[in-house]
């Protein structure tokens, strides 16, 4: 099992190294043209090393020893005077970082990389580069330094003076005599002073200034320990401000913790030029202009995300049955009002006839103890006398008939509390509803951004396919990417991929003349194509536009009339009919067929590709100006809003995004013409398709029962925009507009003509989705392929760290999640728990927060917080000092080593480390 574990943090790293490939893939483009453009290179050389101390770390030896080959080979750019990076060299950059992407995939599929290979594909190609560049001189890896940290004279100083200074202080310090300590410490804190206010170090000063007054005043037995804390003190001060923490130079000599070794037994820091290993600029300094957000992020497999958006989906199908049902409970509770007024009116008639008939009764009984009187009389006797003339007795003559009514009354006034009681609650019933719709649609658009990236992940490949093709055909194009960090459904974006960099080859091979022919144009040398993305109602726009020469629709005619198109037909054609048929399987305008164009295919394939993510695409182009193409694709895939309408007695959705505007069929606008039927909408003439005419059942559909009635109970039409033309569509009945999830069909049963997917309403009855256009062409005869949504298993996920306590719990610090796995794993097997940090600011917050850890392994180069900085801060924190802290990173180099041992580091190990010794360090220091 832990094998498994294992191989599976590997294979998730060679993910990781995807990104690092990508990185330095987009990074070279461009390089011969664009200088030693600084930040580009600091990105190249920090995806280089990343890649090496990974790969190293995960056993993928080749690929870390080319990453460290090309490592060299860019900093020897870096540091160069001149740009020594031409066409070719670039090319042959190219093709180095296209070898290790291929040792990445084989690594991938668990296949070993053959010496053979390595010796005919990988060698000639490295062997080039470096006979163009050449090896890395020691001057190289010294500007190379300077240029990654930021190198000025006070790091100079402290590497010079201030060593040679306190390496004198050491020797003293060593003698059994330790002779004129005092004075030597003293003078040395006058000097590093003076030094400090020049340098404008006022923490350095104060601290230097309060070792001078505490040495003075030291009796003879304190001059060693004050000796001992002052030298501690300037180490870290030295380290700090090499290391670019200058600004957490401590003040105060109380605040050092005194290290338990000698200050002599740390070696001091100096510069070995003929390091491999230097300093890389801190990772937090990226690339781009543009100010990046430090967000938690979490690494998550997409499946589990498509599995989330199904439970939402089952969630909307759920709410919408929740509505349902509070609609019916209303009109439920409403009847229910109704009935119980008329009960009360038919129980106050009960009681006026039981009234009427017990005086009646009363008058026969009077009648007959005075013969004398008439019945009438004795009726009249009676209602004529007074209440004081009967006693209470007398009176109250109740009958069972009597009491039973008022059981009966007093009954329908307890249900008619209830009946308020139960509106009382429906009210709130439906407050809580309304609350759980705000919530749920909150929810789906947190899932939807979910499940977005960035358009500018599939796009990053396109300058690197540009420059091929650019070097390949001697053109030159400027590429410009506008709204590269729109965000696009998952599945769309993978289904865009293919569509869009084979727009990219057309726009270049079709569009863009070459040189001769722009100058002669009064163009600019360089062509341009711009590719931008943009949203518009619930809908993606994506453009890709080029200044070429257009589409030359004559050439489309005559290719039209050889392939069997009326010619006729073709000369009344307008330019949009005509830019359609270049859509259509096999049509090629080309004269002769090339690797990018002229087979006949791939135009189609796009049109298809993208209406299978039920999108579109339009084509517009001028003469020697240009052609644009522009692709509509739906914002996400999973949840859309939808009119449910029915036809023939079987609803159906139609998205709502399809029609333009719906209306009651007036019979007085419809005239025929030709055998089509034509609706006058508003002075438009538009084409009439009754949708029941083209559904025909083997047998009638089972007729919908509900509660509920169509809110336009009569033939309605849904006016449809196609192309630049509408169409309207009759449908019997319209019901509801509701957001609905997307179902899929499954099994091998086929989709009928223009419908797609398929959705539950909330009544459990289940709706197809209509593709409306799709539809429409089907209506007309033509071929056009629709399918359902493709939903897309990706690997990439997001990370995020987990973790938990134990007496035995470890922190693992570091930016790479694959990293911190790996080395989770490999302590978790000796028995540790681990918490994880992603950097050293994390780290810090898990930490003071009480986290009982026995000891922390940290890298050093980390974003935010790096790991000198993590280092400083836990030493100075009451709390976190006793804290022993190991550095495990790529850097091998002494310098760096000693700089993290000044700052208080227990240990320090490089990549790749030796399992054994570290797990016997660590054992060591949890015991300590």
């Amino acid at each position: 099992m832990a094998k498994q574990s294992e191989q599976e943090i590997k294979l998730q790293f060679l993910e990781e190294a995807k990104e690092y490939l990508t990185t330095l893939e987009a990074g070279i483009v461009g390089l011969s043209s664009g200088g030693n453009n600084p930040q580009n290179l600091d990105a190249l050389l920090r995806a280089t090393h990343s890649l090496k101390g990974g790969a190293a770390l995960m056993g993928y030896i080749f690929l870390g020893e080319l990453s460290h080959r090309l490592e060299d080979f860019l900093k020897v750019i870096q540091v160069s005077k001149t740009n020594i990076v031409d066409g070719e060299l670039e090319k042959l950059l190219l093709l180095a970082v296209d070898r290790m992407v291929l040792i990445a995939q084989a690594h991938r599929q668990r296949k070993k990389v053959g010496e053979k290979w390595r010796e005919v594909n990988v060698e000639p190609i490295f062997q080039k580069i470096r006979d163009r560049v050449g090896d890395p001189q020691p001057i190289d890896h010294a500007a190379a330094l300077s240029a990654e940290v930021g190198e000025d004279m006070a790091v100079f100083l402290f590497e010079t003076e201030v060593e040679g200074c306190l390496q004198r202080l050491e020797g003293i310090y060593a003698q059994p005599e330790q002779p004129c300590l005092r004075e030597e410490i003293a003078i040395a804190s006058q000097e590093l002073g003076g030094l400090g206010e020049m340098l404008e170090l006022k923490a350095m000063s104060a601290l230097c200034g309060e070792i001078e007054v505490q040495i003075q005043k030291a009796t003879p037995e304190q001059v060693s320990e004050i000796a001992q804390q002052a030298l501690t003190a300037w180490r870290k001060t030295q380290a700090m401000v090499i290391v670019g923490q200058s600004q957490s130079i401590p003040q105060h000599l109380d605040t050092i913790e005194t290290v338990e070794s000698s200050p002599i037994e740390a070696l001091p820091i100096t510069i070995e030029p003929q390091s491999q290993e230097e300093l890389l600029p801190s990772p937090s300094v990226t690339a781009t202009s543009e100010t990046v957000e430090n967000l938690e992020t979490i690494r998550v497999p997409v499946r589990h995300l498509d599995q989330l958006g199904d439970l939402f989906g089952e969630l909307t199908i759920g709410r919408n049955g929740l509505d349902l049902q509070l609609r019916s409970l209303r009109n439920l509770v409403r009847l229910l009002s109704q009935r119980m007024r008329t009960l009360e009116q038919s129980n106050f008639q009960l009681r006026t006839a039981y009234d009427q008939a017990t005086f009646q009764t009363l008058a026969v009984a009077t009648a007959e103890t005075v013969p004398e009187m008439s019945i009438a009389n004795s009726f009249e006797s009676l209602t004529s006398l007074s209440l004081q003339d009967f006693d209470a007795l007398e009176l109250d003559r109740y009958s069972q008939t009597h009491l039973l009514s008022q059981e009966v009354m007093e009954t329908i006034v307890q249900v008619d509390e209830v009946t308020t009681d139960i509106e009382v609650q429906l009210d709130d019933t439906e407050r809580i509803t309304r609350e759980l719709n705000r919530t749920a649609k909150l929810m789906q658009t947190r899932m939807t951004q979910v499940r977005m990236r960035p358009i500018s992940d599939l796009l990053g490949q396109f300058p690197r396919a540009l420059r091929d093709l650019e070097l390949q055909h001697n053109k030159s194009v400027y590429l410009k990417i506008r709204g590269g960090s729109t965000l696009i459904d998952r599945a769309i974006l993978e289904a865009l991929n293919e569509p869009l960099l084979h727009l990219l080859r057309n726009a270049f091979d079709h569009g863009i003349e070459d040189y001769p022919t722009r100058r002669s144009q009064g163009k600019a040398e360089q062509g341009t194509i711009e590719i931008s993305a943009s949203y518009r109602g619930n809908q993606t726009i994506i453009t890709l536009r080029d200044d070429g020469q257009g589409i030359n629709l004559e050439k489309i005619k005559q290719r039209a009339q050889q392939m069997g198109w009326n010619e006729a037909e073709l000369a009344q054609a307008s330019q949009d009919d005509l830019l359609n048929l270049i859509f259509t399987p096999g049509f090629s305008t080309a004269d002769k067929v090339t690797d990018l164009s002229g087979r006949g295919v791939g135009m189609d394939i796009v049109k298809t590709n993208i209406e299978k993510v039920r999108g579109e695409i339009e084509v517009d182009t001028q003469a020697n100006q240009g052609t644009i193409f522009t692709i509509t694709v739906p914002f996400n895939l999973s949840v859309m809003r939808v009119l449910i309408v029915e036809s023939q007695g079987m609803r159906m959705a139609f998205p709502t995004n399809t029609v333009e505007e719906m209306l009651l069929l007036d019979p007085k606008l419809v005239m025929q013409s030709s055998g089509q039927e034509i609706l006058n909408w508003e002075g438009y003439m538009l084409p009439l398709i009754r949708l029941g005419d083209w559904l025909k059942f083997p047998r009638p559909p089972h007729k919908v029962v509900t509660e509920d009635i169509p809110k336009i109970n009569a033939p309605t039409v849904l006016i449809i925009a196609q192309g630049d033309s509408l169409v309207g569509i009759v449908v019997d009945y319209y019901w509801t507009e509701q957001e609905v999830t997307i179902r899929q069909v499954e099994g091998n049963l086929m989709m009928p003509p223009g419908f797609v997917a398929c959705t539950v309403l909330g009544d459990g009855g289940i709706v197809p989705l209509m593709d409306a256009l799709a539809f429409l062409a089907w209506t007309k005869g033509e071929s056009t392929q629709t399918s359902g949504v493709q939903k897309q298993q990706d690997p990439e996920t997001w990370e995020t760290p987990l973790g938990e306590t134990s007496q035995n719990l470890l922190m693992v610090v570091d930016d790479s999640i694959n990293v911190r796995r790996y080395l989770a794993l490999t302590l978790e097997k000796a028995g540790y728990q681990v918490e994880q940090a992603k950097d050293g600011q994390e780290a810090i917050e898990k930490l003071k927060t009480g986290l009982p850890v026995k000891g922390v392994v940290c890298d050093i180069e980390m974003p935010r917080l790096d790991g000198y900085g993590f280092l400083i801060q836990v030493k100075a924190h009451p709390d976190l000092k006793k804290i022993p802290v190991m550095m495990l990173t790529s850097r091998s180099g002494e310098k760096h080593r000693q700089a993290a041992m000044n700052l208080g580091a227990t240990a320090y190990f490089s990549k790749p480390f030796k399992e054994k010794e570290l797990l016997e360090t660590v054992k060591e220091v949890c015991q300590g």
